[in-house]
C-alpha cells in the first residue's frame, strides 16, 4: 500500500505523515522537497547543458549540487533547497528551473507528471501533499483550468495508475481563516516576523488567474483556498472515490482511518 497525504495549506498534513512514519515505520516517506520519484516541487529540472552551466556558475557549492543531484535519462534533477548556503542569487536562479508556475506550456507540464507517475513502480510509501497541492494550484493559478479541465486531467493520471495499491488520506479544514491564522503566527523568523504569509500571498497576488480574480491579500487567499478544497474534493468523488479517505483536519481516528 502507498499514502497520498492531500490538504490545503495549515491543513495537519506534515502531522499527519509524521503519524503515519511511526505507524509504518518501514515504510519510505517524501515530504516536500526531496527527491520524489512521482512529483517535482522544490526541485530544479534541468538539461545537461543546463546542469553544466549551474555547476560551472556556482563552483564553490558543486560538492552540494552534485551530492544533490539525481540523474533521470537525460535530466538531471536538482533538490536545490536541501542546499544551504548563503550564496547570493542561488536558490533564486535555480529556481527558474521548476516546472511549476508557467515556466512550462502546460502541454509539457502534464507529459512530465503523467509520465513520472506511470514511470513510478514503488511501493510501501508515503507522500506528502505529491498529488494535489502544487499540481492543482500551479493548474488553477498559472494555467487557469476551470474544474472539469482539471478533473479530466487527474482521470488521466488515474489511469496511468491502473493496477496500483494506494489510498489519498484528504484532510479537510472546517475552518479555513482559522487555520491560516494559525500558521501564520508559527511561521516566523526568529524575531517574529511574518515568514509564509507574505510569500503566499505574493505568490497569489502575482500569478494570471490571482491578479485576473482580483485575489488579494487574506480574504483573497481564503477565497482561493476554499476553491481550490472545493476541486480537490470533487476530484476525490469522481475520480478516487475508491482510494479517497477524508478526515477532518486535526479531528481523525488514525487507526479508524486505516481499515477504511
Amino acid at each position: 500500500m502507498n499514502y497520498f497525504v492531500e490538504g490545503i495549506q495549515g491543513a495537519g498534513k506534515s502531522t499527519l505523515v509524521g503519524r503515519l512514519a511511526e505507524h509504518f515505520p518501514k515504510y519510505r516517506v517524501y515530504r516536500e522537497g526531496d527527491y520524489n520519484p512521482v512529483e517535482l516541487a522544490w526541485c530544479a529540472y534541468l538539461t545537461e547543458t543546463q546542469y553544466e552551466s549551474v555547476l560551472a556558475k556556482y563552483d564553490s557549492l558543486r560538492e552540494e549540487i552534485v551530492a544533490n543531484t539525481h540523474t533521470e535519462g537525460e535530466r538531471k534533477v536538482v533538490t536545490y533547497t536541501r542546499i544551504i548556503t548563503d550564496v547570493p542569487g542561488f536558490h533564486k536562479d535555480l529556481e527558474q528551473y521548476e516546472i511549476y508556475n508557467d515556466r512550462l506550456s502546460r502541454s509539457e507540464f502534464e507529459e512530465i507528471i503523467l509520465g513520472r507517475y506511470g514511470r513510478w513502480d514503488g511501493d510501501n510509501s508515503i507522500f506528502e501533499c505529491s498529488m494535489f497541492q502544487n499540481i492543482v494550484e500551479n493548474q488553477i493559478l498559472f494555467y487557469e483550468m476551470n474544474d472539469e479541465e482539471i478533473v479530466d486531467f487527474f482521470l488521466r493520471l488515474k489511469a496511468v495508475l491502473a493496477g496500483r495499491d494506494f489510498r489519498i488520506l484528504y484532510l479537510e479544514a472546517d475552518d479555513i481563516a482559522g487555520s491560516l491564522q494559525v500558521i501564520r503566527k508559527e511561521r516566523v523568523d526568529q524575531n517574529g516576523a511574518e515568514m509564509w504569509f507574505p510569500l503566499m500571498v505574493g505568490f497569489l497576488e502575482e500569478s494570471p488567474h490571482g491578479a485576473k480574480c482580483g485575489l488579494r491579500g487574506f480574504d483573497g487567499l481564503v477565497k482561493h483556498l476554499e476553491h481550490r478544497m472545493a476541486v480537490e474534493k470533487r476530484i476525490l468523488r469522481e475520480v478516487f472515490s475508491e482510494q479517497a479517505v477524508i478526515l477532518k483536519s486535526k479531528q481523525y481516528d488514525l487507526n479508524a482511518a486505516l481499515e477504511l
